[in-house]
């Protein structure tokens, strides 16, 4: 048995949740680093360091309005850049935690109690970094409301053939029913943390946030119903997100994009990218507040079997890429995938991605890899890195590059293209500290299932 010990779960191989606890230490431990009044050097140095980037974002989207989308890089050809890139890379980092929340949910996969919580909240904040970017690009982003289906008084409807608009609605709709699902979730912690808390003010809040919450039969009954409601619809949201994403690509005329593979092999690496995500910040949540014994090595090792098995699928997807372009003998395709991103100027970055992609996750075939958190962080975001340029290659290649020599431009992005993207980057860590120390980080009902005495006759305890 992994960490020599017995498993709660007899038949599990490694345990998902460490011998030695019981109803009254999980809720502790967990409630504990909401409710202490200290604040760790640690937590605020990386807070500091967050909202230092959210402050450069801040200066670079106020600029972006005053002056205009013209101080990116984009230009005629390449009139998408950077703010596709990165919408798709955010949008893809927020699969993980639909998954481990609903999915394995449904599937019954006790392991996913430690970390459906914050893969949770990493979901929210990656959409809400994800949705700045076509409102920027836009140029206009105080019109956006011209893309929803509301009467207007000018009467300008919504084009319903633009994929714009197929995005606004898949998007919204994932952003919504995934708020709602953390929040029920949510329910009974803060009711606990009603019950513990010592400051007036702070008692007030959670007994504001957990809605009337007493724990009693019916309340249960309700939360599980919910729940569950909540899981099932948001199942469905993995796969027609992303597959709306890749269609803004796939619909589309340009050599290189409009590929029927798009949609499976967009949501594959929408997985695969949210997972290294869930790993990024799994493997220093878990030794900065020691929580060792509820993160196990069993769950980084399912994690990382899940990135393998999803980089497979992702370097399948590129293999099909290159051998449609050479068996289709259309001159257009073929120039698109050998001439221009095998070998032409972004050459560098197509193989940076097959490295990063195929290459570099092929270690976690290892267990001993898939258990080093060391290692996995690394190869974690190395992933990360990759992920975000095939996104790069996809948008730019064939865009610089298309169908007349005449009308050929290079890219180069600008100090503003990586002034807004390295301040999402700051937005989404400034959430994710704020979310560690005033919510808890996991559901301690649901940790509590996990004893053995839990269960008894009949039901739940």
């Amino acid at each position: 048995m992994a960490n020599g010990s017995a498993s709660a779960h007899p038949l599990a191989p490694n345990p998902v949740l460490d011998p030695g606890h019981n109803f009254n230490s999980i809720g502790d431990k967990i409630n504990a680093v909401v409710l202490t009044p200290k604040f760790r050097p640690g937590w605020v140095l990386g807070l500091l360091i967050s909202f230092g980037l959210l402050n450069v974002l801040l200066v670079s989207v106020a600029w972006t309005i005053f002056r205009g989308v013209g101080v990116w890089g984009i230009n005629i050809p390449v009139g998408w850049g950077f703010a596709i890139v990165n919408f798709v890379w955010w949008i893809g980092i927020g699969h993980a935690g639909t998954l481990i929340s609903a999915i394995l949910l449904l599937l019954n996969q006790k392991w996913r109690n430690s970390i459906n919580r914050f893969a949770e909240a990493m979901t929210l904040f990656a959409v809400a970094c994800a949705g700045l970017f076509p409102l920027l690009h836009m140029g206009r982003p105080w019109f956006f409301y011209w893309m929803m289906p509301i009467p207007l008084p000018q009467a300008l409807l919504p084009q319903f053939r633009s994929p714009l608009v197929w995005d606004v609605f898949a998007v919204s709709t994932y952003a919504t029913v995934s708020a709602l699902f953390w929040l029920v979730g949510l329910i009974p912690d803060f009711a606990t943390l009603r019950d513990k808390a010592v400051n007036p003010i702070v008692k007030r809040l959670f007994g504001v946030l957990s809605l009337g919450w007493r724990g009693a039969a019916s309340h249960w009954h309700n939360y599980e119903m919910t729940y569950l409601l909540l899981a099932g619809l948001s199942t469905p949201l993995v796969v027609s997100v992303h597959t709306v994403v890749s269609f803004d690509f796939s619909v589309g005329v340009i050599p290189g994009w409009h590929a029927t593979i798009f949609p499976p092999y967009f949501v594959a690496g929408a997985i695969y990218s949210g997972f290294a995500m869930v790993l990024t910040l799994a493997i220093p949540t878990r030794a900065a507040y020691n929580m060792k014994d509820f993160i196990t090595d069993r769950h980084l090792d399912n994690m990382a079997k899940i990135m393998l098995a999803t980089s497979l699928m992702v370097s399948y997807g590129y293999g099909s890429e290159v051998f449609f372009a050479w068996y289709s003998a259309s001159n257009w395709e073929k120039y698109m995938m050998f001439d221009n991103r095998m070998s032409g100027p972004y050459m560098f970055f197509y193989w940076s991605l097959i490295f990063c992609n195929f290459i570099v996750p092929q270690l976690l075939w290892s267990k001993k890899v898939r258990t080093n958190t060391v290692i996995l962080f690394i190869i974690s975001i190395i992933v990360n890195i990759g992920m975000w340029l095939e996104r790069f290659i996809i948008v730019v290649t064939s865009l610089s590059r298309d169908f007349l020599p005449s009308s050929w431009g290079m890219y180069y992005p600008t100090v503003w293209d990586f002034g807004v993207y390295f301040g999402t980057i700051g937005l989404f860590l400034t959430l994710m500290f704020l979310f560690v120390r005033f919510v808890p980080i996991m559901s301690a009902f649901e940790m509590k299932l996990l004893l053995p005495e839990s269960k008894v006759k009949g039901g739940h305890h």
